[in-house]
């Protein structure tokens, strides 16, 4: 698979313009699957994995690549589907989501494809509770599902749920304010829910770019001034029909929402967000998932938007 990733600077240029580049792969049938090529480090094959006693079913062992040891997940077990055999023949997708890399076992690397945001659907309605898809397109005439890997790794690895003793200051916030999540990823979305009514501060939530958007037009059609109200914005970079960098654009374009406070809440790369923040014009990027961290960031965010408020109203 070498080549494969190459080229990563071309494929920078996409972010901010509603496109991204998919890797696609197969796993123990013909299904295609697809994983945002931001997330993916290498491409490998399957290097001899030693085993750990007692680790989680899915953990087909661990693997020394370049001084690291990262761990190896069977992806097709990790979503149920039956484990991939004959391993030296499969391939490794090594990833890096929320601060930790892994390496996932697949069973067949096919292309990269490159796409628009606005052709990535939702699942659709009668996909099952508890799916692991978070959205899916059409490549070929086929349709290809994109994995919820955050759902995969919290189920697998686990992450911290609860905000820290000592974190929480109970003045921070204002009954009154507001803020809207956009995160396609139900464990994301639920994962920031939770920290906000630990805070006790009311929350608005949208599973893409087009319904945050959609929301606060709504809102100002409604005649409601929306930044007297809504202290923040956290969205999710990686959306179907239409991702964060561009959410923060048309917010940026339209002068009745142009003030409002937004921070990127993502699983890509850091030094990546950092730059595209700058050309979108967020506020703000945070890595995922700390829940102290997110609470402190919001925290301070809920007092300067208080500020904020009296200065307008005084």
């Amino acid at each position: 698979m070498a080549g494969i990733l190459d080229g990563v600077d071309q494929r920078t240029k996409l972010a901010g313009h509603n496109r991204l580049e998919l890797l696609l792969f197969r796993l123990a049938g013909r299904q295609r699957f697809g994983i945002n090529v931001f997330k993916v480090q290498e491409v490998i094959q399957c290097p001899a994995l030693t085993q750990l006693p007692g680790s989680h079913p899915v953990v087909r062992g661990i693997a020394n690549m370049r001084g690291k040891t990262i761990t190896v997940m069977d992806l097709s077990q990790s979503i149920g589907g039956p484990p991939l055999d004959n391993i030296e023949g499969r391939f490794v997708i090594i990833t890096e989501y929320n601060r930790r890399i892994q390496g996932f076992l697949v069973g067949s690397v096919d292309r990269i494809v490159n796409m628009n945001w606005g052709d990535i659907l939702p699942p659709p309605k009668g996909a099952a509770k508890g799916s692991y898809m978070t959205a899916v397109t059409r490549v070929d005439d086929e349709l290809v599902e994109i994995i919820d890997v955050e759902k995969v790794l919290s189920e697998i690895v686990g992450s911290a749920e609860g905000v820290s003793e000592g974190v929480i200051e109970e003045d921070a916030i204002d009954e009154t304010q507001h803020v809207l999540i956009a995160d396609d990823s139900s464990v994301a979305r639920n994962q920031v829910k939770r920290v906000l009514d630990r805070l006790g501060v009311m929350t608005t939530v949208c599973n893409d770019g087009k319904q945050a958007l959609d929301q606060l037009k709504a809102w100002t059609e409604e005649g409601k001034h929306v930044p007297g109200f809504l202290a923040l914005v956290i969205s999710d970079v990686e959306m179907p029909v239409m991702d964060g960098y561009t959410l923060t654009t048309e917010i940026r374009k339209d002068p009745t929402l142009a003030n409002l406070h937004i921070i990127l809440h993502t699983s890509l790369s850091g030094v990546f967000n950092q730059t595209m923040i700058e050309k979108v014009g967020a506020n703000a990027f945070l890595a995922k998932y700390e829940p102290d961290e997110l609470a402190r960031v919001v925290q301070a965010r809920l007092k300067q938007h208080k500020l904020e408020v009296q200065a307008l109203n005084s």
